[in-house]
């Protein structure tokens, strides 16, 4: 009777255990803080955020490239690690930014019109624009332009030469932040602030994003014609990067004057891989990646219509309209405004006059 009674028993008697041993369990841990979900799984969620949240997303891409990082001398930086880094840093206005406009001549009456006409007609006081032509036009409107002097050809001397032209100037400004774009890029200066008002404003923070999925190769020329293999990220000029003065200062012996062409011939690459290779391999810093920045290289569709406020940079590509499935409501036709520069404006300053 005995035995019938405890076999009975003895299953309850083990779950009441198991039940309060995974309570005991619980309890503890249920004060630990809650990691982050996405509330939107949808291929686009992660341009919906905001751009604090957008500043998170690029962590998590720098630790997808780690691995590759550390062959390259260092590890990323991450945009969250720079955000928390100085939360009493000064208040940083688009005045203290210097902005660089890279163009040529033949591109004065198309590529450059169009920025003249939209964004930098928000920013004309503290945009710069280098060319290789005169134009007494441009001039007398009150635009700051710089006649390098440099080839009008696309070629890694006359790349050089400008780059270094924008950055003498910018050491010449005064000014707290130098930012370079190019003539096909649309600069949101909104959120180009709120970006750079992220870092300790005394840091030395080289941000962009790299047009390659790991770091570039190339073979640094030494002395007695011998050369040396280096590896280094940079950020592409195609989609804007930004450098800070106290890092730029740091720069001058390999960047300024005639050293940043010299610089640029050691390792037989363009203007923005010699800022990357100073950056990275002469000072040991970090290229922080970040995702609001956009060269004609990417496929511009997948950026959604509601983050285009978020983002710092836009392109459109050579052979198809890549920003052609931005449509608002009244606004101009894909004929009217093939780059969908005017479109993007009018979306960011509906009061704009010649707006629809």
């Amino acid at each position: 009777m005995h035995k019938r009674w405890t076999r009975r028993r003895l299953p309850v008697l083990i779950f009441t255990i198991f039940f309060f041993l995974y309570l005991d369990f619980k309890l503890p841990t249920s004060n630990l803080p809650k990691l982050y979900v996405a509330q939107d799984p949808s291929p686009s969620a992660p341009h919906q955020r905001s751009i604090q949240q957008a500043l998170s997303a690029a962590k998590d891409a720098q630790t997808l490239a780690t691995s590759s990082s550390s062959s390259s001398g260092g590890t990323h930086v991450t945009m969250e690690k720079r955000r928390h880094s100085d939360v009493t840093q000064p208040t940083l206005k688009l005045e203290d930014i210097y902005i660089a406009v890279k163009t040529t001549g033949r591109f004065h009456k198309t590529r450059l019109a169009l920025l003249l006409e939209t964004w930098i007609s928000r920013t004309k006081a503290h945009t710069f624009i280098f060319t290789d032509t005169e134009d007494e036009e441009l001039g007398l409107q009150g635009y700051n332009m710089v006649v390098t002097g440099c080839q009008s050809d696309h070629s890694q001397q006359a790349l050089s030469c400008k780059m270094s032209a924008e950055y003498d100037g910018f050491m010449a400004s005064n000014k707290r932040w130098f930012c370079h774009v190019d003539d096909d890029n649309y600069v949101n200066p909104e959120a180009l602030l709120s970006l750079l008002s992220a870092f300790p404003q005394d840091g030395d923070i080289y941000v962009g994003k790299p047009s390659l999925d790991k770091p570039i190769t190339a073979h640094e020329l030494l002395e007695g014609n011998t050369t040396r293999e280096v590896r280094f990220w940079f950020a592409t000029g195609g989609a804007g990067f930004c450098l800070t003065q106290r890092l730029a200062e740091k720069m001058a012996p390999w960047a300024s004057g005639s050293h940043f062409e010299k610089t640029s011939a050691t390792i037989r690459l363009p203007d923005d891989c010699t800022v990357g290779f100073i950056v990275e391999k002469r000072l040991g810093v970090s290229m922080v990646h970040c995702p609001l920045f956009h060269s004609h290289l990417e496929n511009l569709l997948l950026i959604s219509h509601r983050s285009i406020p978020q983002q710092v940079t836009l392109s459109y590509g050579m052979f198809e309209n890549k920003l052609n499935s931005i449509e608002v409501k009244g606004s101009f036709s894909k004929e009217e405004d093939p780059s969908r520069f005017k479109t993007v404006h009018c979306m960011l300053y509906p009061f704009t006059s010649w707006c629809p």
